[in-house]
Parts: C-alpha cells; sequence; structure tokens
C-alpha cells in the first residue's frame, strides 16, 4: 500500500509553519476546567508549559495575542463564568495588552468578535494551540479555512481526554483522539507541527 497523502498534498500546496511576522497566535480555552475541573486532561501541565513558551515567544516578536475562553450557562456544571474553573490558567494569563474574547460555542468565531479582531491585524496566518484537541481547537480550526485564514497548530500545545466509544461500548484512549484529530485536521485545515522548535532552525 502506498504512503497516504494528504489533500494538501494533492493540491499540490507547499505549506510551511506561519511566521511570527505575519500571524497571530490564538490559545483556545487554557481554563483551569481542564486541570481542576469535571475534565481534566491528559497531558495538559506539559501542553501549558508549550503555551508558555509560545506566548514567549509569540510576545517577544510582537504577534498579536488573543486568548480565548468559554463560558457556559450561570450555574452550568462546566464552564461556569462565575465559577473558579472558568478562569484562565495562571501560569499562561493574558498580558494586560492582550485582548480575550469570551465565547458559548467551540467555534471560537462562532457570535463572537474573533474575526474582526484577527481582520484589524491585517495578517491572514494564525498560530493555534489550547485545548481541547477535538473539540474547540478542532472547530475553531476548521472555521479558520472558511474565514479565510492559514492556521498552523502546534500538537505539544494541545491535549484532550479519554471518550466513549459510541461503536464499542468501551472506550478510545486521549492520545489517540489527539493524534487522530491532528492527523485530520492537518488533511486540509491546517499545517500541524510537533512543538516550537520548528520556529528556532
Amino acid at each position: 500500500m502506498p504512503n497516504p497523502k494528504t489533500l494538501a498534498d494533492f493540491a499540490g500546496l507547499q505549506r510551511q509553519p506561519a511566521h511570527w511576522s505575519s500571524a497571530s497566535i490564538v490559545v483556545v480555552d487554557p481554563q483551569l476546567e481542564y486541570i481542576t475541573g469535571r475534565v481534566p486532561l491528559e497531558g495538559v501541565y506539559q501542553a501549558v508549559e508549550e503555551i508558555g513558551t509560545l506566548l514567549s515567544m509569540a510576545r517577544a516578536e510582537g504577534a498579536p495575542v488573543f486568548h480565548i475562553v468559554h463560558h457556559g450557562r450561570p450555574g452550568s456544571i462546566l464552564f461556569d463564568p462565575d465559577g473558579p474553573t472558568s478562569k484562565i490558567i495562571p501560569a499562561i494569563e493574558p498580558a494586560s495588552n492582550e485582548k480575550v474574547i469570551v465565547k458559548g460555542l467551540p467555534n471560537a468565531f462562532a457570535g463572537t468578535s474573533l474575526k474582526e479582531e484577527l481582520d484589524r491585524t491585517g495578517r491572514k496566518q494564525i498560530i493555534v494551540c489550547g485545548f481541547a484537541t477535538h473539540m474547540c481547537v478542532s472547530a475553531t480550526t476548521r472555521s479558520a479555512l472558511d474565514h479565510g485564514f492559514q492556521a498552523t497548530v502546534v500538537a505539544a500545545a494541545c491535549a484532550t481526554r479519554d471518550l466513549p466509544d459510541p461503536t464499542t461500548g468501551g472506550y478510545i484512549k486521549a492520545r489517540d483522539i489527539h493524534c487522530s484529530t491532528l492527523a485530520a485536521l492537518n488533511d486540509r485545515f491546517a499545517l500541524v507541527v510537533k512543538d516550537h522548535t520548528v520556529w528556532l532552525s
């Protein structure tokens, strides 16, 4: 069987990681719900460390930074906007000049000002990281293509959790969900890179 190719390969797209001089960084849902809340993620601490590294690089390069936070309804089990776990993880808190955008759906473009804020930068590339890989990172990255943005997703700066397998009654491991989601995004929606070291060479 021949080596599989992405749809981007078939289209002859020459994809390179977003360059800091022409990109913004979008940090999706970097919230305590994923650490101390009801949906802790596998590998979340390592991902937070990687996000911190990316934020340091973005700030050093003068790249715009957008922090997305998810709010459920007041009193909801997950992402209660009045509860402690909706807060941003302290290690990766926004700088005073960075925009925080609240969303209520998985896709950070839906019902928010994210597209308008990105358009104001004049940059058409975005670097995406955050949580959870299979849910809001995936939904936001897919939508970015529809809005005319070229996305680079940093694998080490994302994380997810085990999920029930609806076909077997068992469960699918977080690592498998993470890798499968990233492979699907890399097929056409984005370029997926391993970690921040792609910008060090």
